[in-house]
């Protein structure tokens, strides 16, 4: 059970991780008279609807997969492109979180076959809450915070050593000491406009960045037609999420409890 329950949490682990740190933007912007530039993502203090994202997670020269990510916020329901990277191609893969199941299916389009894992996935109005305006105060226990400004935006830093990180997944998750670095980024009216993580220990590192490109732009996310859809093996998602690519991507020792997307 414990196995099947960091499967479940660990296919969507980018995202998740993403959206536990809140997700990021970068702001689009153009001239204004003063030479300023306009920030494009502001809500007027309301929560957004939805936002799109672009995660790239790297580890160094070792890996680095891209995931182009919406939310629907209203909806509770997620999808996501994944890029992962291949000896002499990229192979995409699209995942969509729709009423506690996971679909997942080529991006391409070239098949109508989905597989589907049932799971409980996390409500996510909070974030919506904290992208409009993030109580940053909450976060100081996290580490060192240094504040820097520059025109509209502002960036809040945090600095933590000796945090205790593992591996993402694997049969044999060490567990020691690393650094972790967590940064976010507001806009003209206190909007999350970026955020990056990146943690290091004494042989890896992992860097987790999203920008937020747009905010209240998406479309209600749909599950794919019922008749496309097959149940996936437990064997191959372990496969996928046992590979080397996943297995060096570092995170806090405690992640587990900041994920809620687990297996039923």
């Amino acid at each position: 059970m414990a196995a099947s329950t960091r499967t479940g949490a660990t296919l969507l682990a980018v995202v998740a991780l993403s959206l536990s740190v809140l997700g990021v933007a970068l702001a689009a912007t153009d001239s204004n008279p003063t030479g300023v530039a306009k920030d494009r993502l502001v809500l007027n203090g309301y929560p957004p609807s939805s936002a799109s994202l672009l995660v790239t997670v790297s580890t160094g020269e070792a890996y680095n997969l891209s995931a182009n990510v919406n939310v629907d916020f209203h909806h509770n329901s997620v999808e996501a492109t994944l890029n992962f990277p291949l000896v002499f191609s990229v192979a995409a893969v699209e995942l969509r979180l729709v009423g506690h199941h996971l679909y997942a299916g080529p991006a391409s389009g070239s098949s109508s076959r989905w597989l589907s894992v049932p799971m409980r996935q996390p409500g996510l109005f909070g974030l919506a809450l904290e992208l409009t305006k993030p109580d940053v105060a909450l976060f100081g226990g996290i580490g060192r915070e240094t504040v820097t400004r520059s025109g509209y935006s502002t960036t809040y830093e945090f600095i933590r050593h000796n945090v205790a990180v593992t591996n993402l997944v694997g049969p044999n998750r060490s567990v020691g000491l690393g650094n972790l670095d967590w940064s976010i980024i507001t806009g003209a009216q206190g909007e999350v406009t970026q955020s990056s993580i990146t943690i290091t220990s004494r042989h890896a590192t992992t860097k987790v960045v999203a920008q937020v490109l747009s905010y209240n732009h998406i479309g209600p996310i749909s599950a794919p037609p019922l008749r496309d859809v097959r149940p996936a093996p437990r064997s191959l998602l372990r496969q996928l999420l046992h590979s080397a690519a996943f297995a060096t991507i570092l995170v806090p020792q405690n992640i587990t409890s900041l994920s809620q997307i687990v297996l039923k």
